[in-house]
């Protein structure tokens, strides 16, 4: 194994992360925005009207991208331990 090789390994794992976080990520990013928003114009400070949208479109979220996310997972492990033999000489 060369240096080049698990730099290539890291950044793909990296990348696998990012896009099955992102979704998720992104949904509730959106849904505090726009709750923070709500909050400014109406004037309530109340937080857990920030905190339980966030979560609920998180759950939403991982409900709707789960299989997605799953088969992205599978493919990145499936190619990882099928590729193990060329890792380990």
């Amino acid at each position: 194994m060369t240096e080049t090789f698990v730099v290539h390994l890291g950044r793909d794992a990296l990348y696998t992360v990012l896009m099955v976080s992102a979704p998720m990520l992104g949904l509730g990013l959106l849904v505090g925005i726009l709750v923070s928003i709500f909050q400014a114009t109406t004037q309530i400070q109340e937080q857990t009207l920030a905190f339980i949208p966030k979560i609920i479109a998180v759950l939403v979220a991982a409900v709707v991208f789960g299989p997605w996310m799953l088969s992205v997972l599978t493919d990145f492990t499936a190619n990882l331990l099928g590729n193990l033999h060329t890792y380990i000489r």
